[in-house]
């Protein structure tokens, strides 16, 4: 326990400005943005918010934090409380009931979503989806059940997959989406048999070379004996059959190898390998791969090996590829290595923040890794082949590939090399080469005249997937003929046949559950008593409600992303959700509304307008009185109408915690706020971070001495004996795993205790010690901290679940246990009034145990 007495206050400088809401759309159910433009860079702020949480002050956080975590986590001893998953049940996106025309996305057409699907992989018998974040599951009975073969794995976050000729799958950790570390893993790991097999922490392949790495692509090159995978530091290799306790090779690194120069990027942004392609009859020598951040870099580029991996070049493709403007890409060579194809995002389209982000779709036709290249897409092509993405359709900003950064799939017909599909937002499809296109997989159904917010007068096709696509996936055995795409709302099925059926979703019984939870909501149940109504905010995936009165079937009321959720414990129909950036929405009858004019006003806009909140910000009721809000971006808000709200002009400004400055954490407890807040918010020499409070009467900033972690504050719950203190969650990784100028600053422990003592110090902020209280707390980002009724402490981390007591917490030096929560991302845990503990995660849906 190490005590602390404040001194001089942290300098601040400005945030970069999130895009904030502006407005509702012109079409229906599209959500409440002013167009689909919006959502792209929501998306992209997200991330990086998500980002600054975990790698602030500096931005780069050392190989071996992860593993290290892990480690000091399962030491712990485990706690005796049972978790059952509450979300493991069908969430129907499009219920009828639920279709209020400026909140809702119901009707689109997707359907029945489980969350985002990053890799796939088919065997003769059976189908493996991995989770961003929701590890791995398997189904040998077409999607109809699915079980979880992966929870004993470091990590739930997954990257790629794939099947050896052994029958053996091969899972590499670590969602490489963004290209950064966003979502690191902890390596690759075997299953002999995945058909019927668990993985186990003793199923790694390798070292710890790819400990804290986001995997890309995992490719088996069967006819050599290895495998090779696309990680952020680099290319790596492995033996096929070799010892698994061998070390992964690093085969290709082009700022670490001196290959270039590379000092116009940050350390963190170099040798991201997107992905490696092996051209089929060349016995292994010819191997070509994509290294490229996605905002460009010198490196950037293709990198080709005619000496299967021993030497590399980079390649200057000729014909319609522009050697200055390689971003991601993704490759993929027909069967018989005749043609070469490459999706490719455009880094001067990203930076520019044009329409879309995609160079476009390439062919070379000799399968020559330097081309030449025709063009066989662009944007424009795409919109025009029956797209939800045509400007006409959807609004300006938003043309397919506008999120090429972060999504895209290329896959190649087996037995026919001119047919292929391409995945965006969207799924596109190509009998001839390029030749020609079809969107056989639609955004969502609005805009087009046959949809209708009314069943029965709904024509269209079925030929809509949920946006945002990650992974293709060819059937075998079983399931041959068939084509599966992974996306932001799950998993997906049709026939390769020029003439299929629509699809199918494989999310129908519920139990695939890899949804993405910013929060969690629960209320109780007026029309069931002693039942209660569940909400949650999702990535992507609207705000669910699982209410009795739906006899076991989640739905959708909000659509798009859902944040924070702020639920009546006495009426779960009585809810404030958020959209993004401190966007409120309200209801007070569960959001029913059939679409119809008459219907318009079940979910109202209460949002505040506040100039700098974050994608989610924070907002609850005080801990002792419900008629209290408070709510928090660059200000500190309080609202006193609660339910009788009626817009966002009954919000009242309580206090400014400074310019440029935006709310991370925050709580009231008898009116007494604590509000945590940075600025700048982006990791490097400008960060800054700070609590404010009115403990002392007014607001005040509070004074932090040199030696309480300068990382972002995640959490804040009032001490429920005290009002001048507070216990204080911190982000992020001590200095031990923290590089780069101002490491040092990064201290250590992730919960503080900080007590006012009146009076302020020569700066003016009030006068206040800090207390570490971690205990024997792993070294993990902490997120979020519960206090419950009966005494228990349960503090939400990246690595699931830990709790301790209230009297243990006291002593100053807590010992935790280990919850049997699966260890991803929990970003909240919450008392329901049911005398349940709830807590939301970011990959594994929603889990609750007895308090």
């Amino acid at each position: 326990m190490v005590g602390l007495v404040a001194g001089a206050a942290l300098a601040a400088a400005p945030l970069l400005a999130a895009p904030g809401y502006a407005g509702s759309s012109s079409g229906g159910g599209g959500g409440r943005f002013q167009d689909a433009g919006d959502q792209a860079a929501e998306l992209m702020t997200s991330q990086g918010e998500f980002a600054q949480a975990r790698s602030a002050p500096t931005g780069l956080v050392a190989p071996g934090a992860y593993a290290a975590a892990y480690t000091q986590l399962s030491s712990l001893p485990a706690a005796p409380s049972v978790w059952n998953s509450v979300t493991d049940v069908p969430y129907n996106s499009d219920d009828p009931r639920y279709r209020d025309p400026s909140a809702s996305n119901s009707s689109g057409g997707a359907g029945y979503v489980s969350g985002r699907v990053q890799a796939l992989a088919v065997d003769s018998s059976c189908i493996f989806a991995g989770g961003a974040a929701g590890g791995v599951k398997r189904s040998c009975d077409n999607g109809t059940s699915w079980t979880a073969i992966a929870d004993a794995l470091p990590t739930q976050s997954i990257g790629s997959m794939s099947i050896a000729p052994d029958g053996a799958l091969w899972v590499a950790t670590g969602d490489g989406t963004t290209g950064s570390a966003t979502y690191v893993g902890a390596g690759v790991f075997r299953l002999a048999s995945p058909d019927t097999g668990t993985f186990t922490a003793a199923s790694r392949v390798g070292g710890t070379e790819l400990d804290s790495q986001v995997i890309r692509r995992i490719l088996v090159d069967a006819a050599n004996g290895r495998v090779f995978v696309a990680a952020s530091r680099g290319l790596y290799m492995h033996s096929l059959t070799g010892a698994s306790s061998t070390a992964w090779t690093r085969t290709l690194a082009p700022c670490a190898q001196g290959m270039l120069l590379c000092t116009d990027v940050n350390a963190s942004y170099r040798d991201i390998a997107n992905d490696v392609a092996v051209q089929p009859g060349t016995g292994g020598q010819v191997i070509l791969a994509n290294v490229a951040w996605r905002s460009g870099a010198a490196y950037n580029g293709f990198y080709l090996s005619r000496d299967g991996g021993s030497t590399w070049a980079k390649v200057n493709p000729l014909g319609a590829i522009n050697p200055k403007d390689v971003g991601n890409a993704t490759l993929q060579y027909s069967a018989d290595g005749s043609k070469l194809y490459v999706v490719l995002e455009s880094p001067a389209a990203l930076n520019a923040g044009a329409a879309s982000a995609l160079a476009g779709v390439y062919v070379s036709n000799t399968g020559v890794a330097a081309g030449p290249y025709d063009q066989i897409a662009n944007a424009s092509t795409l919109a025009q082949s029956g797209s939800a993405e045509r400007k006409q359709r959807i609004g300006k900003g938003y043309g397919p590939g506008v999120q090429a950064w972060y999504n895209q799939f290329l896959g190649v017909d087996p037995n026919n090399a001119k047919h292929v599909y391409v995945g965006l937002e969207e799924v596109y499809e190509s009998w001839d080469g390029g030749a020609s296109w079809n969107t056989i997989g639609r955004y969502w159904n609005f805009g087009f005249s046959c949809w209708s917010y009314l069943d029965a007068n709904n024509t269209c096709d079925g030929n809509v997937v949920h946006s945002d696509q990650h992974a293709i996936a060819f059937g075998t055995g079983s399931s041959e003929g068939q084509v599966y795409v992974g996306n932001d709302g799950g998993l997906y099925q049709r026939a390769l046949s020029s003439n299929p059926a629509s699809w199918r979703s494989l999310s129908t019984s519920g139990q695939l559950d890899m949804l993405q939870y910013y929060s969690v909501g629960v209320g109780k149940d007026v029309a069931h008593p002693g039942q209660v109504q569940v909400w949650g905010g999702l990535q992507d995936n609207g705000v669910s409600l699982l209410d009795p009165a739906n006899n076991g079937v989640m739905v959708s009321p909000y659509g798009g992303d859902g944040g924070q959720q702020l639920v009546d414990p006495e009426n779960g129909c009585r809810t404030v959700g958020e959209y993004v950036d401190l966007t409120l929405q309200m209801t007070t009858n569960c959001g029913v509304a059939n679409g119809s004019p008459a219907s318009d006003s079940a979910i109202i806009s209460i949002a505040p307008s506040d100039p700098l909140p974050r994608f989610i910000a924070p907002f609850s009721a005080d801990q002792t009185d419900a008629n209290t809000w408070v709510a928090g971006g660059e200000y500190v808000w309080t609202n006193s109408k609660t339910w009788s709200s009626t817009s966002g002009a009954d919000w009242a400004k309580a206090a400014d915690t400074g310019a440029g400055h935006s709310t991370t954490a925050l709580a009231s407890r008898n009116h007494v706020v604590w509000a945590g807040w940075c600025g700048s918010c982006n990791p490097g020499s400008a960060f800054g971070r700070g609590l404010m409070s009115n403990a002392n009467g007014g607001y005040q900033q509070v004074a932090t001495p040199a030696g309480v972690p300068l990382r972002m504050i995640t959490g804040v719950n009032p001490d429920p004996s005290d009002s001048h203190s507070a216990f204080v969650v911190f982000g992020g990784y001590s200095r031990n795993w923290v590089d780069g100028p101002g490491s040092d600053l990064a201290g250590a422990g992730h919960l503080w205790k900080v007590t006012l003592t009146g009076g302020t110090d020569s700066t003016g902020r009030a006068a206040a010690t800090w207390t570490d209280v971690s205990g024997n707390l792993p070294d993990v980002p902490g997120d979020n901290l519960l206090f419950t009724s009966t005494g228990r402490v349960v503090l939400a981390t990246d690595l699931g679940v830990v709790e301790t007591t209230m009297t243990s917490l006291r002593t100053g030096a807590p010992q935790w246990s280990r919850d049997a929560v699966p260890v991803t991302i929990a970003t909240q845990a919450l008392e329901g009034p049911d005398g349940m503990v709830y807590v939301a995660t970011f990959g594994r849906g929603i889990y609750r145990t007895t308090s």
